[in-house]
């Protein structure tokens, strides 16, 4: 499988500099789930073909406009574009009396039905369980309630080797040699050693979305290990003050995480727009954690075997 993440937005607060509200697209198994719906996040989809009829899931990580201003508008273009299967859209404690406040002074009945879900603050819950994949939530520490969002594919089954394809396997057996068991006679003897008609199973990939935040060393335990990270970046470090007051982390604070969770690979976003040339900013998170990149819109982040 492998996850795919396509960065429609990362900035912070405001629209400046061609830079675009936060929200972005994950696909997992061919299925596509949105995080987070700035202002303008209908159209950065349609810049980056992103088809709104794929979306099935959309996961919203707390109630500050950058993050979900542009919510309201892309759920009634899908309502105009004829939309009709279920959308389930996931997010903080008021979601859901924004949404129904809009939709009832604008006199709108949306085509298709909301499965709408709030999740609880500052624990981490299960949200989507999927076959191949698994959602759950982030205790985040912001000014407001605020959650973070952990992509977890299932273990793999191990996989047929090849070169014994020609053997007379029957759907059975082919069900038990994937689950790791060997094929046994009736006398007990082994017909199949799964050693031997197997190989090892595909790597199972993981993708931690940090949303806002303040710097605090608890988020370590949630995100330990992940392939992936993007952690939000919105000052550099001589505006450390500053990030803590307002719950935001600096650019080396996002490294210096990345680092003791031990991630592979770390993408930084939410730009102040006091940064208009953002390379001093990924040389500070780089100097904390190389393998670092920035979320620049229209980028894809891919894990892959």
């Amino acid at each position: 499988m492998g996850i795919s993440v396509k960065i429609l937005g990362s900035s912070a607060a405001s629209f400046a500099y061609n830079r675009h509200h936060t929200s972005q697209i994950i696909e997992v198994d061919n299925k596509h789930f949105m995080i987070d719906c700035g202002e303008s996040t209908q159209l950065q989809a349609k810049k980056y073909h992103v088809k709104l009829s794929k979306i099935n899931h959309i996961l919203i990580s707390h109630l500050h406009g950058d993050h979900y201003y542009g919510l309201i508008g892309l759920l009634s273009t899908m309502h105009l574009y004829g939309r009709k299967h279920p959308l389930s859209l996931i997010g903080p404690p008021g979601l859901s009396e924004i949404i129904t406040i809009q939709l009832k002074h604008s006199r709108t009945v949306f085509n298709f039905p909301i499965e709408l879900t709030e999740w609880k603050e500052d624990v981490q819950e299960l949200l989507i369980d999927l076959p191949k994949l698994t959602i759950k939530s982030i205790p985040m520490k912001h000014s407001i309630p605020c959650a973070g969002f952990l992509f977890e594919e299932k273990p793999n089954l191990r996989r047929l080797n090849k070169t014994h394809l020609n053997e007379t396997l029957n759907p059975s057996e082919i069900k038990q040699l994937k689950a790791g068991i060997d094929v046994i006679h009736e006398d007990g003897s082994i017909k199949y050693l799964n050693q031997k008609f197997t190989l090892p199973p595909r790597k199972h990939h993981s993708y931690a979305f940090c949303s806002d935040t303040k710097y605090h060393k608890d988020l370590v335990k949630w995100i330990k290990g992940v392939d992936l990270l993007y952690h939000e970046a919105t000052f550099m470090e001589d505006m450390k003050e500053r990030a803590s007051l307002t719950y935001h982390t600096t650019a080396a604070q996002a490294g210096q995480m990345a680092t003791a969770a031990e991630v592979g690979k770390l993408i930084v976003g939410h730009f102040s727009t006091r940064y208009k040339d953002l390379n001093p900013l990924l040389k500070e998170v780089q100097a904390e954690f190389e393998n670092a990149r920035l979320a620049l819109e229209g980028y894809i982040f891919e894990l892959n075997e």
